[in-house]
Formats: C-alpha cells, structure tokens, sequence
C-alpha cells in the first residue's frame, strides 16, 4: 500500500498563493460551474476521504494490531465500517441544510433501505455497474426545487471491503472481489437556471455554493473521524492518533486525516485543492501565505459563521477561494494543539477557532 505523504502546497501551488494573491472578497466576480463538474468535485472528496479512511485506517490497523471494524462499533470499541463512516458524514451534510445530499445505495444491498428508490436510480446503479468509468446523470424535481443528480460507482477500494459484504449474512451476493462495483453512491443538489433550454448545459451552480459542498464533506467527514474514531477510543483507551503514525501503527492526527485526503485530490482532480493554515501554525509552512489569507484568518476567528472568500488567476487559469474556521471540535483536537511542543498557543478550548480550511475551485471549464 502506498503512503501518501501529505504536504501544505505543491511548488505551482505556493507560486500562486505568493505571487498571485486572491482580489478582496467585494471585488469577487459573478462566475458559474457546470453541475456535472460539480459533482465531480463533491464525488472526488467523499471518495478521497473514505479511501484514506478504508486503507489507512480500517484495513492498516486490522493487519498491523489487530483492530477490526465492524457493524456494532460502539459496543464492541471497534471501528466503524467504511459504509458506516460515509453514512455518519453524510447526516452531517444534510443537517446543514444546504440541499446537497448524497447516500450509498446497491442493486445488491445488505439492508434493503439502501436499495434503489426510483427507476432513475436502478438505471444508475445498473449503467455504473457495466460502465463505471463515468456516472450516470439526470436533472429532476425534489419539492418544487431542480436538481442535478449524478450516481458514482461504488467500488470495493480494499480488500477488506468485499470480504466484509460476502460474508454478511444479509447479503444477496456473495461473490465480490476488490476493485468490483457493489453499488453506487447519489449525489444531488440545486441548480440555477442560466440558459433557455432544458439540459445541463444551461444550468449551473455559484462557485461559492460549489466550495460549500466540498467543504461541508471534508467538516463532516474530518468531524466524525475526531468524534467518532480518534476520541471514543482514545477515551477507551484502545488506541490513540500520533504525529508518527505510519510507523507507530497508529491512528492518525485529524489534521493528517484532512492533509492525506487533500494529496490524494490533488493526484486525481488538478485544480481542486484544499489545505489547513493557521495564524498559530505548528507546522511553520501551515501558516498564511499571503495578505489575503491572513486577513481572512483574522476574520474567521471573528466571525465563524461565514467564509472569507476572493477569486485568484494563476496564469491564465481563474481560481475561486474561500477560508472556512477550523474549529477545535474535540477535547483530543484542543489537547493535541496545546500540548504541542512546536505549538505557538497553548490555551485553546473546545470549540475554540484553530486555524482554517483553505478551499480552492477552479473556475475555467475545460
């Protein structure tokens, strides 16, 4: 298994963050992206996460200590399932209510709510399955909103994850073998009108709504982790999350959690990119790279309800940005921080603002 070395900025990266600072967040231009693009990049970080989370969690910790995951995880201080964790993120998701959902379903599922619900998601789950290179999509109506719906394959990523749906004994297929499609997972969620027809091409989604989504899967997936993972065991005393992880067959720190999963998008979506910084960074090459991140760090610590946003150019390519509060959401996240040897801060308290989450969206469709 490969270890992806997670890293604050690619060389491109830190040229364009140094050289090419965003415009203030009043001169932000009206700009759109196209739906199938959005899903896209909401599909890439639910898969990013849960493939950090599958192979370097769930499957690494079974084989090196002995750790196992499985369905009744709070009882038994075990992890949850792959599945589990998704559906847990995606609750999160939804309870922010900003009409973006997505769940797991299967032509094949183990408990049968998961089945399809309509004939366009049986056609989904039924065209991904023999052709999982490209989703499967469709604009409908939901209450009287229009929404762009996309079904991603829902691929067996470990061995681990086959083996666990072949020998359940719910499930009506026992035959999975890893890199199978088992399933799929539904993406939906509003779109604009922007052109006089009626197919994808003329409606589209605000870049700002687009770095909400992404965001709100990484806050969702990085706070069930903290929550869920790394503060129920290490309360429990099963295992705990270390800065050296990968050698001491660890759990790792939610931070390298979020740092991991944003490596891994940047190898399979260039453009999309997100990363933690911090006006008190541990890592000195976490902190602010120019006077726009800097003063939207200042203002999320002030006003955490809402992102500072800006648009950036870095050749001839436009980005959209937007920092979100990095909260301390966890006793483990707040003791880590102030415990720190290389911490600059030391009196963080729970739900304090720790640093941001810097989401950028390229706004050039290719």
């Amino acid at each position: 298994m490969r270890k992806f070395q997670a890293i604050t900025l690619t060389l491109s990266l830190n040229l364009f963050f140094i050289f090419a600072p965003p415009l203030p967040a009043n001169a932000v231009e009206r700009s759109y992206i196209s739906p199938e693009t959005t899903a896209d990049y909401i599909h890439s970080v639910i898969e990013a996460d849960r493939t950090i989370y599958s192979e370097f969690i769930v499957e690494r910790l079974n084989s090196t200590v002995n750790l196992p995951a499985g369905e009744n995880w709070q009882e038994k201080d075990i992890l949850p399932l792959p599945a589990q964790f998704l559906l847990a993120a995606s609750r999160l998701v939804q309870e922010n209510r900003l009409g973006m959902s997505y769940h797991l379903m299967s032509l094949w599922p183990v408990n049968p709510e998961n089945g399809p619900k309509s004939d366009k998601e049986k056609a989904g789950l039924t065209e991904v399955s023999q052709t999982p290179g490209k989703p499967f999509t469709w604009i409908g109506k939901s209450n009287g909103t229009t929404m762009f719906n996309a079904v991603y394959p829902d691929i067996a990523v470990t061995k681990s994850c086959a083996e666990c749906h072949n020998a359940h004994p719910k499930s009506p297929r026992n035959d999975f073998k890893k890199g199978d499609v088992m399933g799929g997972i539904h993406i939906a969620f509003p779109i604009e009108k922007t052109g006089s027809g009626s197919g994808s091409l003329d409606y589209a989604v605000s870049p700002e709504v687009v770095a909400d989504y992404v965001h709100a899967v990484l806050d969702a997936d990085r706070n069930i982790y903290a929550d869920k993972v790394v503060h129920r065991l290490q309360k429990k005393k099963v295992i705990y999350a270390t800065e050296n992880w990968w050698e001491e067959n660890s759990l790792l720190l939610p931070a390298q959690f979020l740092l991991n999963a944003s490596e891994l998008i940047r190898h399979r979506k260039p453009g999309l990119d997100f990363r933690l910084i911090s006006l008190w960074p541990i890592n000195p090459h976490n902190g602010a790279a120019n006077e726009f991140e800097s003063t939207g760090l200042k203002e999320v610590a002030e006003q955490p309800l809402r992102p500072y946003i800006g648009q950036t150019k870095v050749g001839n390519k436009n980005f959209f940005q937007a920092i979100y509060p990095d909260l301390a959401v966890t006793p483990a996240c707040v003791g880590c921080h102030n415990s720190h040897a290389k911490s600059p801060k030391h009196d963080f308290k729970l739900f304090d603002v720790i640093g941001g989450i810097v989401v950028s969206v390229p706004l050039d469709q290719d």
